[in-house]
C-alpha cells in the first residue's frame, strides 16, 4: 500500500446526499449494477491499458467511516441521524468483476462491473474512477513511449513534474506495468518494485572546480554505475572529452567498460551521433548514450528515424502527466437493477449524442483470438449468462462504417472480466508487479500492428451480441 490513509471520505459529496436519499426512501438495499467504461482512447490511439485495480482492492478492503467522519457529516446538516448511524457500520458487501491490470482495453466495453446494494454501489464511484482513470492514462501513455523506443529501455523521470505525491508514485507504478524499465522515484521502487536508478544532476558538475574533476570523482565513487551528464557546459568541446578522460583514467584500468553519458539538452540527434563517434574513436564502444529532455513518443520516434545514436531514454513530464491528453474519460454508469426474486431489469441512459448512450444490463466481455495467429480479432459484449459457440461464425459491425460487417471464424473466445470480490470478500489473487508487467507485454503483442499505430490506427472491432443489441433497441424505443 502507498500509505495507511483512510480514503473513505475521498468522494463526491453527492454520493452521500444520494445515499441519504436512498436510505430515507427505502431503496438503500436495492441491488444495482454499475459499469466502468471509457469512450475515447487518449491521443487518438487504437487502445488503452487497464491499470489501478490493486488500489481499488485496497480501497474496498479499508472502507469504513470513523467517528470523526460521522461528526463532520453531522455538522454539515442535511443527513438524518439514522443514515449517520448506518454509516458507522458501513462495509462493502457486494460483488466486483474487472479486467486484469495490463489488459489492452477499448472504448465502451466494461472494464469493471459492480453489483451491490444501492448506497454501496453509488458511494464507491469517485474513488474507482479516479484510480482507474489516472493509472490507465499513465499506463497507456507509457506504453506508447516504450513502443516508440523500439526495444531501447525507457525510464520514468517524472516525479518532480507529477500532480502531487500520489501522482508520482502511482504514475511510476503504472509506467512500469506498461513497459518502462524503471523510475527515478525511490519510493516507487520501495513500495511497488519499479527499479529506481539515477546518477547526477548539473549541480554535481557545478559543485567541483571543473567538469573533469566532477566526472573523475563520480567514477571513483560509483565505478559500476557511472553515467555522466555531459551538457552542463559544452557537450562536444568539454563534456564528452572530459567523460572519455575520466572513463579511461578511472574505469578502464579496473577492467570496467560498462559506462554511459547522458544528454539532456540540445539537438539530440546531432549530439548523439557526434558523441558516439568520439566514444568509439576512444575505444569506448561499450559506453551507452542516454537521452532526456521533454521527450515523448513522437520525439523519440523522430530521433530514431533521424539516425540518433541513443541507447536508452529518460522520459519525465510528458509521460507522468500525459501532457498531450491529460484526462482519461472513464465513467461509471448504472446498467441494471435486480428485483427481490433475482430478476435483472436493464437500465439505459439516453443522449442526443449517440456515443453517450449506454449499453444496458449485466454484461460479460469476450475477447476473440484467431486460432492460427493468436492475434486479437474483436471483442464481443454479451449478456452475463451468454456462452459463445466457437464453432459458429460471428458477425461484427465495422466501427468506422456500421453498414459494413466483418465475419469472424476460427477463433478462441476468452472472457475478460474476472471476479474480484464476492459478497464483499476478496476472491482474486493480486498478481505481482512483474507478473502484471509480463502479462501486459504479452497482451499488447496479441494486437495487430495496424491497431498499434500512433496515427490513424485501425479501429478495433467491439460489438454487442444480438440478444444485448435487441434489449438495447427495445429500451431506446420505450424511452425515446
Amino acid at each position: 500500500m502507498m500509505d495507511t490513509m483512510n480514503y473513505t471520505m475521498l468522494c463526491d459529496f453527492y454520493e452521500l446526499t444520494m445515499g441519504n436519499g436512498y436510505f430515507q426512501t427505502g431503496i438503500d438495499k436495492q441491488i444495482c449494477y454499475f459499469d466502468v467504461f471509457f469512450r475515447d482512447v487518449p491521443d487518438g490511439g487504437g487502445f488503452a491499458i487497464a491499470a489501478g485495480l490493486e488500489q481499488v482492492v485496497e480501497y474496498i478492503q479499508n472502507l469504513r467511516f470513523t467517528v470523526e467522519d460521522i461528526a463532520y457529516l453531522r455538522g454539515k446538516g442535511g443527513f438524518c441521524e439514522e443514515f449517520l448511524n448506518y454509516l458507522r457500520h458501513f462495509r462493502f458487501t457486494g460483488d466486483i468483476w474487472a479486467v486484469p491490470e495490463g489488459t489492452p482495453i477499448f472504448p465502451r466495453e466494461p472494464i469493471l462491473t459492480v453489483r451491490a446494494p444501492a448506497i454501496q454501489a453509488q458511494f464507491i464511484e469517485t474513488y474507482l474512477l479516479l484510480t482507474l482513470n489516472h493509472q490507465s492514462l499513465i499506463a497507456t501513455k507509457s506504453n506508447r513511449v516504450v513502443r516508440a523506443a523500439e526495444g531501447r529501455p525507457v525510464s520514468e523521470f517524472g516525479s518532480r513534474r507529477a500532480q502531487g505525491p500520489s501522482g508520482a508514485l502511482l504514475g511510476a507504478r503504472a509506467s512500469y506495468i506498461a513497459g518502462c524499465a524503471g523510475t527515478a522515484c525511490t519510493l516507487a521502487d520501495e513500495l511497488y518494485g519499479s527499479p529506481a536508478g539515477g546518477t547526477m544532476a548539473h549541480s554535481w558538475v557545478q559543485m567541483f572546480p571543473d567538469e573533469y574533476t566532477a566526472f573523475k570523482t563520480y567514477c571513483e565513487i560509483y565505478p559500476h554505475n557511472a553515467t555522466l551528464l555531459v551538457d552542463t557546459y559544452n557537450v562536444l568541446q568539454s563534456g564528452v572529452p572530459n567523460a572519455i578522460r575520466a572513463f579511461q583514467e578511472v574505469l578502464l584500468p579496473r577492467g570496467i567498460t560498462h559506462c554511459a553519458i547522458r544528454l539532456d539538452s540540445g539537438d539530440l540527434t546531432y549530439l548523439s551521433r557526434k558523441a558516439r563517434k568520439m566514444l568509439d574513436d576512444a575505444g569506448l564502444t561499450d559506453c551507452k548514450i542516454v537521452a532526456s529532455n521533454s521527450l515523448d513518443e513522437y520525439i523519440i520516434r523522430d530521433l530514431l528515424l533521424q539516425g540518433a545514436k541513443i541507447d536508452s531514454f529518460g522520459v519525465g513530464e510528458r509521460l507522468i502527466t500525459s501532457k498531450s491528453e491529460p484526462v482519461f474519460g472513464g465513467v461509471y454508469k448504472l446498467a441494471a437493477v435486480e428485483t427481490a426474486d433475482g430478476t435483472i431489469l436493464p437500465k439505459i441512459k439516453i443522449s442526443e449524442n449517440p456515443v453517450k448512450i449506454t449499453n444496458p444490463h449485466f454484461k460479460k466481455v469476450y475477447r476473440l483470438f484467431a486460432k492460427e495467429s493468436g492475434k486479437a480479432i474483436a471483442d464481443l459484449i454479451t449478456l452475463h449468462d451468454e456462452e459463445l459457440d466457437e464453432s459458429q461464425p460471428l458477425e461484427f459491425f465495422d466501427p468506422e462504417a456500421t453498414w459494413k460487417r466483418k465475419t469472424v471464424t476460427d477463433f478462441v473466445a476468452r472472457p475478460l472480466l474476472e471476479p474480484i470480490f464476492q459478497g464483499g470478500k476478496l476472491v482474486y489473487t493480486l498478481p505481482t508487479m512483474e507478473e502484471i508487467r509480463t502479462y501486459c507485454a504479452a497482451q499488447v503483442d496479441t494486437l495487430w500492428e495496424e491497431v498499434k499505430r500512433f496515427e490513424n490506427p485501425h479501429a478495433y472491432y467491439v460489438d454487442l451480441s444480438q440478444k444485448l443489441w435487441d434489449i438495447k433497441q427495445d429500451l431506446l424505443k420505450q424511452n425515446g
